[in-house]
């Protein structure tokens, strides 16, 4: 399976079970390349479920790209090859739909929550989302009209706080890999992503935080829709609920 990284424009043991959604997509005689758009924050879920769908259909290559959810309306928008795509926001997807690039209306098939990553021995003494606002802190957010960074946003100002921003990244995993580097005091990410680091960064509880909702829908122009149709039947199949809760995600 190919993982591609675009920023530019913007596991375990599966259980073998398919969900009540129906049959995993397993359609008999699938092949050629399935080219994946999907949400940085997916990263980790994603390269599990293209390895298992490569292993029920070995003549299937998956190739994710994978980057903001707005980076990846815009290469889309460009022309960019695609045959699926998931996204960590229902307005990228609503806005992907308005320009007429999917086949059917998208699915939600998950869910996330933020939190806020500090380094593992939090040099800090972070505490909680007001100490955002400490100057002498090196912050760091996605950038606005960025899921992570919109969603961030909207949580520190429910909590009335102003974050001393010091940087804003382009994705969250682009954050995250600053803080699990102690380039950062502290950010705001999603569960999931604390779940990626193993250790290397800590979560605090973002308390009533907004929620990250994630749908899934098929590209119009895709040169495989019958393996772009069976990767989202996959992905909503019991089996890939499993993985993607396995991965800190909830379901929908």
């Amino acid at each position: 399976m190919a993982v591609v990284w675009l920023i530019s424009a913007c596991g375990g043991g599966a259980s073998g079970e398919d969900g009540a959604s129906g049959e995993d997509g397993g359609a008999p005689g699938l092949t050629g390349t399935l080219e994946v758009f999907a949400a940085a924050s997916l990263t980790d879920a994603f390269e599990t479920l293209g390895i298992d769908f490569e292993a029920k259909h070995p003549d299937v290559e998956v190739r994710l790209n994978l980057a903001g959810s707005s980076a990846l309306r815009e290469q889309l928008r460009e022309g960019a090859p695609a045959d699926v795509f998931a996204s960590a926001s229902p307005e990228v997807m609503d806005q992907v739909e308005e320009l007429g690039l999917l086949r059917s209306p998208a699915q939600v098939f998950a869910r996330n929550q933020l939190q806020i990553a500090v380094p593992a021995d939090n040099p800090g003494r972070v505490e909680g989302i007001g100490d955002l606002a400490r100057s002498e802190l090196a912050i760091g957010l996605c950038q606005a009209g960025v899921p992570c960074g919109d969603l961030a946003r909207e949580a520190l100002a429910d909590a009335g706080v102003t974050p001393s921003i010091d940087t804003n990244e382009p994705d969250v995993r682009a954050l995250l890999t600053k803080l699990a580097a102690n380039e950062l005091d502290a950010g705001i990410v999603y569960v999931t992503d604390i779940e990626a680091a193993a250790g290397a960064v800590v979560g605090l509880p973002v308390v009533g935080s907004p929620e990250a909702t994630y749908p899934i829908g098929t590209v119009v122009e895709g040169s495989n829709p019958e393996a772009a149709n069976a990767f989202v039947e996959f992905v909503l199949s019991r089996q890939g609920q499993n993985r993607l809760t396995e991965a800190g995600f909830v379901a929908p």
